[in-house]
C-alpha cells in the first residue's frame, strides 16, 4: 500500500482515499456521507480561528486544517430509544467555522470533566497532589493550580483533542471518555489512521475457524505503524496530564507501558 511517511503527502493521501470511498453509495459509506468532500482552510482563516479562540495551532495541525479540517456533509446516526427510532446528524471532525458552540463547549469540556473527578463522588487523586484534603473547595483549588500547567488541548472530533504544544517532541492527540484518557496517536499519521481505519480500506477479512465467520483485521502495514508509534520511549511524555492518563490500567498501554496492579494507590482523606 505504501502509506506516505511525509505528513503533507500522506493528509493528501488521506483525503483522494476517503473521498474516493464517499463516492459510491454503498455499504462502505457511511450514512449521510455520500459525495462528501474535505474542506481546507486557507493561512488568513487559521490565523483568525487562533484569534478569535485564542489558541495557538502547532505546525502539524496547522498542516491538517490547511488539507482535510472538516467535511461538508454530517453523519446521520439512527438508534432506538423506548421503541422509537431516532435518527440524529452528528458532526465528522469539528468545522472552526460553522460549529461554534460545539468548539467553544468542547474546548471547556476536558477542564469540567477532569474537574468533576475531584468531587466527593470520584475516586481519582493523583499522587503528585499530595493528601487529599476532605474539603471540596481545596480539592478544587489543588486541581486547579495542576491544570493550569496542562499544555492546551484543542478538539479535533468528538471527545478526541490533540496535545497543542510545539516545544513536546511528539504531538499525541487524545481520546477523553468520563474519567478514563487514552493516547489514539502520537502523531496524527498515526491518529488518523486509527479514528479513519473504516474510511480508509485498510483491513483485509480473516476467517476465524472457532466462529465460522469473517472478521476485519487491519493490514500488516498499518499494524507495523501503530506497534512502532506506540513502542516504549522515554520521550513520549505529556507534561502534568501523563501522570492523569496512567492514573487507571488502560492508559498504560498508551505508552507502551504494562500496568501492574501494586502500581495503584489509595489516598487518605484529611480534614482540612
Amino acid at each position: 500500500m505504501n502509506i506516505p511517511e511525509d505528513l503533507t503527502e500522506f493528509l493528501y493521501w488521506v483525503k483522494e482515499r476517503t473521498e474516493k470511498i464517499w463516492s459510491v453509495n454503498d455499504e462502505n459509506c457511511p450514512k449521510g456521507f455520500y459525495g462528501a468532500r474535505w474542506q481546507g482552510l486557507s493561512e488568513e482563516q487559521i490565523d483568525q480561528i487562533e484569534r478569535k479562540y485564542d489558541v495557538s495551532f502547532t505546525a502539524e495541525h496547522k498542516e491538517f486544517l490547511k488539507i482535510l479540517h472538516a467535511i461538508d456533509k454530517k453523519e446521520i446516526v439512527e438508534y432506538e430509544y423506548e421503541g422509537e427510532l431516532i435518527i440524529e446528524e452528528s458532526t465528522f471532525f469539528y468545522n472552526w467555522l460553522a460549529d461554534e458552540k460545539e468548539v467553544a463547549e468542547i474546548i471547556k469540556g476536558s477542564y469540567n470533566w477532569m474537574k468533576h473527578d475531584v468531587d466527593e463522588k470520584s475516586q481519582v487523586w493523583l499522587k503528585s497532589w499530595g493528601i487529599k484534603p476532605a474539603s471540596l473547595d481545596k480539592r478544587i483549588e489543588i486541581f486547579e493550580e495542576w491544570f493550569s500547567h496542562v499544555p492546551a488541548l484543542l478538539p479535533l472530533r468528538g471527545f478526541r483533542y490533540i496535545v497543542s504544544d510545539e516545544n513536546l517532541k511528539w504531538k499525541p492527540i487524545i481520546s477523553m471518555g468520563s474519567s478514563d484518557i487514552i493516547v489514539m496517536g502520537w502523531d496524527f499519521r498515526t491518529y488518523l489512521l486509527n479514528e479513519l481505519r473504516n474510511d480508509l480500506d485498510i483491513h483485509i477479512e480473516v476467517f476465524d475457524e472457532e466462529d465460522q465467520m469473517f472478521y476485519p483485521e487491519l493490514i500488516d502495514e498499518v499494524q507495523q505503524i501503530f506497534d512502532e508509534n506506540f513502542k516504549h520511549d522515554e520521550t513520549k511524555d505529556i507534561p502534568f496530564l501523563k501522570e492523569r492518563i496512567l492514573y487507571w490500567s488502560c492508559g498504560w498501554s498508551s505508552f507502551g507501558l504494562r500496568y501492574y496492579p501494586e502500581n495503584a494507590r489509595v489516598h487518605p482523606i484529611v480534614k482540612t
